[in-house]
């Protein structure tokens, strides 16, 4: 098995207890001891519930990434993020900057993606994808 980091979709399934998602983190977690994901996911998240006024929830989540690898956006992951960003302007293809920043993160550290959102994803070629909502 491949280290996966999880996307936004995918963990946010997670956190809501879609069975397909939770059986598959649990076999992640016995191979690797603990979830990836981005800071980026983290924010999004982190946004997501603080907006939403779920305080239990923030702190339940806070726990679950204290305990996981949450993936930094540091200087070879954004080379690489702006690498594909270059390249899909070019092709008038552009993707939103946080799945770019994602699949920076993903490509620079030899990751698959699980995520849902196979549609924007597959317009970086490069990126190897998984969904964890099929079973």
């Amino acid at each position: 098995m491949k280290k996966s980091l999880l996307d936004t979709d995918m963990l946010s399934f997670y956190l809501k207890g879609i069975s397909s998602v939770v059986a598959r983190v649990g076999y992640y977690l016995e191979h690797f001891g603990r979830l990836d994901f981005s800071v980026i996911t983290y924010y999004e998240i982190r946004r997501g519930l603080l907006h939403a006024g779920a305080g239990q929830k923030v702190r339940q989540f806070e726990k679950l990434a204290g305990v996981s690898c949450v993936w930094p956006l540091d200087r070879p992951a954004g080379r690489r993020a702006a690498e594909i960003c270059a390249r899909l302007w070019k092709q008038g293809n552009p993707l939103d900057d946080a799945d770019i920043l994602i699949a920076g993160i993903v490509l620079s550290n030899g990751m698959i993606l699980v995520t849902n959102n196979s549609r924007h994803f597959e317009r970086i070629p490069e990126l190897e994808l998984d969904n964890w909502l099929i079973e």
